[in-house]
């Protein structure tokens, strides 16, 4: 018996990149930056980005776009701290956004209205990894009860990110985690790795990452 081997996850990954360099040049034209966020479930990056939106949504034109495998719960989340189009992305299973999707939400983004795109992946640490959205930079959230092994066991979501938060640092006094293990093993995976230490329920820490938000809305952050 003969088997033939289709070849399917090469050609969609490079359509992928084909649409995310659309994305990159689409943005670039506009002046806009986009960060892409990506977390394990539970990490707090739906609260994190709320919270971003309360303290910097009056001052930055902030658009989001904020992906979900089933409901658009963390759409209606973040829509209640700002005026501006909410997109929600449902994947319908799929466990990561890709630029096709990205690309149909700039659609309704008034770019030269916009300082800022916040995307919000969905929760998962592995898929998301390999997915070019356009984006400028992708900024990986993890939190005290995740352990802090996390950057070894998804080594290729911390090479790729160029940013990472490592949030609900409230936990610190209840919980048997060494902050400065899981920074050594975050920079084992990637020296480059810039930190934000963060309580998205405490408020701790939000100074600095909304500062680097507000960098990065006029392109200081990212060099």
């Amino acid at each position: 018996m003969t088997v033939r081997t289709i070849e399917v996850r090469e050609k969609v990954m490079a359509r992928n990149d084909e649409l995310a360099a659309e994305v990159r040049d689409r943005l670039a034209d506009a002046g806009v930056v986009a960060l892409n966020l990506v977390s394990s479930p539970g990490a707090g990056k739906t609260l994190l980005l709320e919270r971003t939106l309360a303290r910097l949504g009056g001052e930055l034109r902030i658009a989001v776009v904020a992906g979900d495998v089933q409901t658009q719960n963390d759409a209606d989340r973040i829509a209640r701290h700002t005026n501006r189009l909410v997109q929600a992305v449902v994947t319908n299973g799929a466990c990561h956004l890709d630029a096709r999707q990205i690309l149909a939400a700039l659609d309704a983004i008034d770019l030269a209205q916009t300082d800022l795109v916040l995307i919000e992946n969905v929760g998962n640490l592995v898929c998301p990894a390999s997915w070019d959205l356009g984006e400028a930079a992708k900024v990986v959230i993890f939190s005290v009860p995740e352990g802090e092994d996390k950057p070894l066991k998804y080594p290729k979501m911390f090479q790729q990110a160029r940013y990472a938060v490592l949030n609900k640092v409230d936990l610190l006094p209840y919980v048997p985690f060494d902050r400065d293990l899981a920074v050594r093993h975050a920079h084992t995976v990637n020296p480059a790795l810039r930190f934000f230490f963060t309580s998205a329920l405490t408020g701790e820490g939000l100074d600095l990452w909304c500062d680097f938000v507000r960098h990065c809305a006029t392109q200081e952050a990212l060099g």
